[in-house]
């Protein structure tokens, strides 16, 4: 059943593409009421007004901090009109009724991002605008609330389709959005609070914006991706990011941020299984891929450095599904572009998130971001030979890879490309016997070679087989009970060995 708009109520701070909704209420004779800015806008579109203030016969005072808030506009909005009650007050107590309510926020998240002073975030917290839109959507059955600019839009659709008039539905459709947008704003505002300072143990998360994917992990599963890729990249190439698309590219896009030096990484199931640093982008690429050029198959790419045509002829030989890089020169693009299901993806900032979250029991685990690097002062020498210059490279290259790698997780490594890597065992040392077995696979000599592990080795074992394969020098965080018995093997093989004191478990 089609209600008729006769009364709007418009109070915005953001006034772009407002010129088409005023024009179709005023085609359909809508009276108007508005405020200060938004008032003088809408008379400047040759919009007959009524002030809120002489609606109310209350000026804005503090400041402009209280403006709406009257019981003649509350009432307005709120009074039902299949109540008889609600209309012999409303008609006691002079208050016409508002059928239409536009209203948006103060950019409180806006203003927080630019860094500004506490009195300048505070004063955009907003209070009418707030209380407005809960109001007409809690009204929905005879209101209809647009809360957004977002909506503007689809309220010009429904006004032209419907003659200036909505539907119960639509109605309903835009008290859903409404409380979309009030939740997120008053999220925003519970984080901005919740400090270190003062923190309350409430689990409160808000993503305005979400994208339906094809499918999840698997075909049978639904899946959505909340939040903004194109703030994060710009695609130039290839089909749409699927669920496993983007958990790889999200590990890949974390490994190699942690390099300084020109490096690709080749990510497959969320692992490295190719990676490399060299001088030029193409001398990288190859020694990534000599990692492991079976997992490379379908794999995830990412480096730290501009594409050139000389490395995009290489990559293009691979089968891969996306390519991630700060810019690509016009010749690589021409070469990769010439599949067309390749992604190829512009990574315009870098990840930035703090927390990690997982759904686990019927709750939500929250922890920090393992984003901590160590630096060569980390490194505690716990052996009698310490590590050589060329191992402490090598073992700090393993240790940005095992930090990156699921648990139990192994890497062994020269100074600047990945040998192997034993992932997700239920013990180090098939962990490490798998990497051996791997490296071994694809011809490569382990003597001189580095072991880096995500935790402490609990017995000598570990670092028994790889004195055996050749491995000359080892990172791990320490702190075994027995921490002295793999010390007293590594002496005894003139093995150098470091601890980190940070353990990069990875689950």
């Amino acid at each position: 059943m089609l209600k008729r708009i006769q009364s709007a109520l418009i109070s915005v701070y953001h006034k772009d593409n407002l010129e088409r909704i005023v024009q179709l209420l005023q085609q359909h004779n809508v009276q108007l009421y508005s405020t200060g800015g938004t008032q003088t806008f809408l008379e400047g579109l040759g919009a007959k007004v009524t002030s809120v203030e002489s609606l109310t016969d209350y000026p804005s005072i503090f400041g402009g901090r209280v403006k709406t808030l009257h019981p003649k506009v509350f009432g307005g909005i709120l009074h039902r009109r299949d109540e008889q009650g609600d209309l012999d007050q409303a008609q006691q107590y002079a208050i016409p009724a508002i059928d239409l309510v536009i209203v948006d926020l103060y950019p409180f998240e806006q203003t927080l991002a630019s860094g500004a002073g506490e009195a300048d975030v505070i004063e955009k917290i907003d209070i009418g605008g707030i209380s407005l839109i809960r109001a007409a959507a809690k009204n929905f059955q005879d209101v209809a609330i647009v809360a957004s600019q977002a909506q503007y839009t689809l309220l010009a659709e429904m006004l032209e389709r419907n003659q200036g008039a909505t539907t119960l539905a639509e109605r309903k459709q835009l008290a859903t959005h409404a409380f979309a947008v009030s939740s997120h704003y008053d999220t925003a505002i519970f984080e901005y609070f919740n400090n270190a300072t003062h923190a309350t143990t409430a689990f409160k998360k808000s993503i305005e914006g979400g994208r339906g994917l094809r499918y999840g992990e698997n075909p049978h599963q639904n899946a959505t991706f909340y939040g903004n890729l194109d703030e994060l990249f710009e695609q130039l190439n290839g089909k749409e990011l699927s669920f496993n698309n983007l958990v790889d590219t999200n590990d890949a896009v974390a490994l190699i941020q942690d390099f300084q030096k020109c490096a690709y990484a080749i990510i497959k199931h969320t692992n490295a299984c190719g990676m490399a640093t060299a001088d030029s982008p193409k001398e990288a690429y190859l020694k990534a891929l000599a990692g492991d050029p079976i997992s490379a198959f379908g794999g995830v790419i990412a480096t730290n450095r501009p594409v050139d045509k000389a490395v995009a002829e290489e990559l293009d030989k691979l089968f891969f599904e996306i390519l991630v890089a700060p810019s690509y020169d016009a010749d690589a693009l021409e070469v990769l572009k010439s599949k067309k299901n390749r992604i190829l993806l512009v990574q315009k900032q870098p990840l930035q998130y703090t927390k990690q979250f997982k759904n686990i029991l019927n709750g939500i685990l929250e922890q920090d971001a393992d984003t901590y690097v160590e630096k060569a002062s980390d490194l505690k020498v716990v052996t009698k030979r310490a590590p050589a210059q060329g191992e402490v490279e090598a073992l700090m290259f393993a240790n940005i890879l095992v930090k990156h790698t699921k648990s139990n997780a192994i890497i062994l490594a020269g100074r600047d490309q990945l040998f192997a890597s034993g992932v997700g065992q239920t013990s180090r040392v098939d962990a490490l016997k798998q990497a051996i077995e791997k490296a071994k696979n694809f011809g490569f000599d382990l003597k001189g070679a580095v072991m880096a592990s995500d935790a402490f080795f609990p017995f000598p074992d570990c670092v028994e087989i790889a004195a055996q394969a050749g491995i000359t020098a080892v990172i791990q965080p320490g702190g075994s009970v027995k921490d002295q018995a793999s010390i007293d093997y590594c002496d005894s093989q003139n093995m150098a060995m470091v601890f980190t004191g940070y353990r990069h478990f990875k689950h």
